[in-house]
């Protein structure tokens, strides 16, 4: 008699309007507490950049002002009261966030301008050969990275693994000097340092990027010209940050190749480029993602070597430049960018995380 008796059939219920809603709700949380988060850390970034900067030996007052206009009593009590710098240190912190809220970064003892105006001016700049040399890093690296792992431990992947070991073995400055020698003094086929050569004209400021202002303005003289310049230092942080993301694409791409889920999928006879971009690819990318996010950073904050060897006045010849001058509000305007850069990074990295890899959960 029992089993005469059918079970009740389940029945698969459609998705409702509720679970949409839960599902939006729960990004909502989750970016108000990533941005919670990282309120807190730009807090704790200004604390730690403003302690260390005013820790830093030397005298502040003398390298604005000059050894004979600092043993002036009087011009250096009014210099102190003009910034600040005769109020406790507590006190000058809560000031300089008070004017941060107000997105005043204060203004430089160097160039006698807003900091916030001298940080507009240096970012594009910087960012111009940051995009470049991680565009084309991560194709470089992802290319070479996936040879290496199809080809293991045959001569072609020792023979990439050597070119990437090169590439972060070898300091920044070191390559710097020795493209500028060979290219432009050897070969004398490379512009000279700067970003447009001697009489060429900027292009109309849009993004301060004078190459993408240059096509903007249909000025293929000036994007000729500007492009040349950005040819070499680009190629110097693409031939660093090429090593770095080859070999760790390598090693990520060889994690995935030995799961068992790939080698099913070209047990069943799919074409390897759909095993490798559907499969291989995608599970990968979450840590090759979280490292080229982390080697823009560094692009962003890592190039004032790269910057004073080919005279480009970007962020990082301005750090060097606020530093030596022990300009502190410069100095920390620099770091505070350079952390919010940071953040930002690894809050679109957190997100981009859930359309690409579905098993990780937002909310």
């Amino acid at each position: 008699m029992s089993q005469g008796l059918e079970q009740p059939k389940k029945l698969v219920e459609p998705p409702s309007p509720e679970r949409g809603r839960r599902s939006y709700y729960g990004l909502i949380r989750y970016l108000g507490k990533r941005l919670v988060l990282t309120v807190i850390l730009l807090i704790g970034i200004t604390l730690v950049t403003f302690t260390l900067t005013n820790l830093v030996p030397g005298d502040p007052v003398a390298a604005a002002l000059g050894q004979r206009a600092a043993d002036d009593p009087q011009i250096v009590e009014r210099f102190r009261q003009e910034f600040g710098l005769d109020k406790p240190l507590h006190e000058q912190y809560f000031s300089y966030l008070g004017r941060l809220i107000h997105g005043d970064l204060g203004m430089s003892w160097q160039t006698r301008r807003p900091v916030a105006q001298d940080l507009a001016g240096a970012i594009p700049a910087t960012m111009e050969i940051a995009f470049t040399a991680i565009t084309m890093a991560v194709i470089l690296g992802l290319v070479l990275g996936s040879i290496a792992a199809y080809r293991r431990g045959k001569i072609t992947d020792q023979v990439v693994r050597l070119i990437s070991l090169l590439g972060i073995s070898v300091p920044t400055f070191w390559t710097a000097i020795l493209f500028f020698y060979l290219f432009y003094y050897r070969l004398g086929i490379a512009p000279g340092s700067g970003r447009l050569s001697p009489g060429m004209p900027a292009p109309p400021r849009v993004t301060g990027m004078y190459t993408v202002d240059s096509v903007l303005a249909g000025d293929m003289r000036t994007f000729v010209d500007a492009a040349a310049h950005l040819a070499l230092p680009s190629l110097v942080l693409t031939f660093f940050t090429v090593g770095l993301l080859t070999r760790f694409s390598r090693m990520a791409l060889l994690e995935v190749l030995d799961k068992d889920f790939v080698r099913a999928a070209q047990a069943k006879g799919l074409p390897a480029r759909t095993v490798f971009v559907r499969y291989v690819l995608r599970a990968a990318a979450v840590p090759i993602l979280t490292m080229v996010g982390l080697a823009f950073g560094s692009l962003l904050s890592g190039t004032v070597l790269v910057e004073s060897i080919f005279s480009w006045p970007g962020l990082g010849s301005y750090a060097y430049q606020s530093a030596s001058k022990l300009d502190l509000l410069a100095v920390m305007g620099v770091g505070l960018f350079v952390g919010v850069v940071y953040l930002t990074i690894n809050l679109i990295i957190d997100i981009a995380y859930g359309f690409i890899d579905p098993r990780v959960k937002v909310g």
